[in-house]
Order: C-alpha cells, then sequence, then structure tokens
C-alpha cells in the first residue's frame, strides 16, 4: 500500500514560486527537522519538500505493510500535491533508499538530480532490520536511543553540537513504534544493486568517514555502479551528515545535482528585472495562477526574456520598453502592450516619447494598429494620472 505522507515546504527566498523543486528525504528515527540547516542554505536557488516518513513527524502513523517502492510513489503523490512535475532529490539513510527507487521509478522523465546521503542501494542485513522491528514492537524507539547515538554521529560531534544530538535522539523517543516497525521490515526487503546500472539521473554518493552503517567504501561502490556518478566522502562525519555537515551537503547538491547553473542564475536574475520592470504586484499576481500546465512556461519566460534579454548591457531599460512596446503593437499584442506602456513609464519613458514611439510605429506597422494602440496609452495614461493624484 502507498502510505500517507506529509512534510514542509520551505519556499524560496529569492528565486520565486516558479523555481525548481528540491525534495529532501529523512533517515528513519528522524524527521523532516534533520534537514532544516540544509533547506535553509538552498531555498535561494529551490522551492524545498522536506518530507516525514510514516509515524515519524507530520506523517500519520502506518495502517499496514509498505515497501520502500511504496514510499517512493508517496512522495511523488507529494510532490503531484504541489502541483510540480520535475524535481531534484536528495535523502538520508532511509530517504537514500527511498531516492534510488525513485531514480529507477521515473528516471530522467520527472527526476533532475539525485543525492544519496549516508545510504546504499541495501542498507545492511535483511535479518538484522526483522531483529530490529521485533525489538522496536517489544520495548518501544526508547531501546533505541543509546544505539542510535553512537550509529548516528561522529565522535566528535556530541560535544561540538550538544543541542543538535540531543533534539535528534528526543524526536527518536515520539516515532510511532509498529511505524518504525514497518519501516524496518520494508528496509530489509530493499535491494537494488543489480539494477543500478541502468539508473540514467545525475547523482552524487555522500558518505562519512566515522559512519558505521554506510562506509566510505560503500559510497565508492555505488558511485561505481551508477553511470556517472560522483562520491563525495566527507571527513569526521557519521551517519547523519545532513545535520553534521549541513554546508557539505548543500554544496555538493549545488555543485553536483543543480544542473545549468548558469541557467539558474539567469532564472534569478529575470525574476528581479522582471519585478522591477513590471512592477512586483502583477508578477506575483502571475505566479500565484501557476498551474502544473503554466510552470515551466513560467520559468521559460523568466529566465529566458527576462534573465537573457532584458538584462543584457547592450540597450538600456528605456529603449527596450521602446522597442517592446513597437514590436507588440505591430503584432497587435493589445493586452502585452498595456503592460508595456505602463512599464515604459517606470522604466523613464515620457507620456510624449511613448506618443512619438506609436507616432513613428504607425508608419511602418499600420494606421489601423495605431490608432488601436493609441486608445491602449490613453487608457494607461489615465490610470497613471489617476494613480499620480491620489
Amino acid at each position: 500500500m502507498t502510505p500517507v505522507l506529509r512534510g514542509v515546504v520551505d519556499p524560496t527566498t529569492a528565486a520565486g514560486p516558479a523555481a525548481p523543486l528540491l525534495v529532501l528525504g529523512p533517515s528513519l528515527g528522524t524527521t523532516a527537522e534533520t534537514w532544516t540547516a540544509v533547506a535553509e542554505r538552498l531555498t535561494d536557488r529551490y522551492r524545498v519538500l522536506r518530507w516525514d516518513l510514516p509515524g515519524h513527524g507530520s506523517s500519520p502513523a502506518a495502517t499496514g505493510s509498505f515497501t520502500v517502492a511504496d514510499l517512493a510513489r508517496g512522495v511523488l503523490a507529494l510532490v503531484d500535491s504541489l502541483g510540480d512535475r520535475r524535481f531534484t532529490y536528495a535523502g538520508a539513510s532511509f530517504g537514500g533508499a527511498v531516492g534510488i527507487e525513485l531514480a529507477l521509478m521515473v528516471g530522467p522523465d520527472r527526476l533532475d538530480g539525485l543525492a544519496v546521503v549516508c545510504s546504499d542501494a541495501r542498507i545492511g542485513e535483511p535479518a538484522s532490520w526483522y531483529e530490529r522491528a521485533a525489538q522496536v514492537r517489544r520495548q518501544g524507539t526508547a531501546s533505541l536511543v543509546a544505539g542510535s547515538g553512537r550509529r548516528w554521529f561522529a565522535p566528535s560531534f556530541p560535544s561540538r553540537d550538544p543541542d543538535t544530538v540531543g533534539k535528534a535522539l528526543a524526536d527518536l523517543l515520539d516515532v510511532d513504534d509498529e511505524s518504525y516497525a514497518r519501516c524496518c521490515e520494508a528496509l530489509a526487503d530493499f535491494d537494488r544493486r543489480g539494477d543500478l546500472d541502468v539508473l540514467d539521473v545525475p547523482t552524487v554518493v555522500v558518505t562519512g568517514d566515522s559512519d558505521p552503517v554506510v562506509s566510505t567504501a560503500d559510497g565508492e561502490t555505488l558511485a561505481a555502479s551508477i553511470p556517472g556518478a560522483v562520491a563525495l566522502p566527507l571527513a569526521d562525519t557519521g551517519h547523519q551528515a545532513q545535520l553534521e555537515r549541513p554546508e557539505a551537503v548543500a554544496a555538493a547538491v549545488l555543485d553536483h545535482l543543480a544542473g545549468d547553473r548558469e541557467a539558474l542564475d539567469r532564472y534569478a536574475s529575470g525574476l528581479a528585472v522582471r519585478r522591477s520592470v513590471l512592477g512586483q504586484e502583477y508578477v506575483d499576481a502571475s505566479f500565484a495562477g501557476i498551474t502544473p500546465e503554466t510552470a515551466d512556461f513560467q520559468r521559460f519566460i523568466t529566465e529566458t526574456a527576462w534573465g537573457s534579454v532584458w538584462t543584457r548591457p547592450g540597450l538600456d531599460r528605456r529603449m527596450r520598453s521602446a522597442v517592446t512596446i513597437s514590436s507588440l503593437v505591430t503584432g497587435g499584442h493589445w493586452h502585452e502592450l498595456e503592460l508595456h506602456l505602463r512599464a515604459g513609464l517606470a522604466n523613464g519613458l515620457t507620456r510624449e516619447e511613448l506618443a512619438e514611439i506609436l507616432l513613428h510605429t504607425s508608419i511602418y506597422a499600420g494606421v489601423p494598429a495605431a490608432n488601436t494602440a493609441f486608445g491602449r496609452l490613453k487608457r494607461v495614461l489615465a490610470e497613471h494620472d489617476d494613480t499620480d493624484e491620489t
């Protein structure tokens, strides 16, 4: 069965609501909170979704058995509920196993990149997972705290950041016992080692040199099995690299999975110009109306028209407004013309210059088109005058 999963969405701080989506998956016994510090370092480029395992954090307790593939389908349902199709994924331990399953399930059709953090195509031995499931059913997750403290963190980390360690272990106490046990059983049945050669998503494998669960050698073997994957070992790091080394994990996502970083920069620059020229309110309204069908188009317009053309140094904004207005009259794009007549005023064109542009355009675009354009200009100037009076 596909479990119901819930999570936390961290809106992008700079790139706008059409920014690409990054999904962060948790380690067993932890919650979405373990990814907070990583998310904070990435929200200038991504919208971030941090999800919880069944019976962990915000996700409801499991009502039956499930597999890692079921969890992957649950993650896809969460992404779909946000109106997104494409996303980048990073997961720690159990969350990394879900990421491998996702990459094999949907491939590059939906997944832009995968970060496998302290995880593998098989984690541990089935017998040990069944034993842990039985222990939790008998004694609860409280019986795991001491062992988890030893497994999760590099020896130096508890003294470096005792509050983070204490919070993570306290959250383990709140995990639903039966849900934890069923997670163990799902991991016992998970083994994708024989399927990795067909995985065709850009992948980075992050490991910690003090991790007793997934060693750096395990990470190198996993990366070698995935075409084009990169192995990234971290020094003085245990099994919760996203907690211990959030800056390094965030850098791994940016350096290896951000795809065309120049495109992301163009998007951010384009959004700033778009807001400046068209106005914050108009752009926010455009983004508020984004649907799954229009999201890619909005991203394309922001990155290409505004980030690649309007940002070029060859013409100033006054001249670009003049050229845009002439083009829109010629094409008969009247709604867009009103928008850019307003933008022309914001970019420093005077009323007289706008009228002169339309008069000049009438020679080449035709008098009927110019007549309609002058009507739109009259409306825009009247609105502008009313705004000035208030």
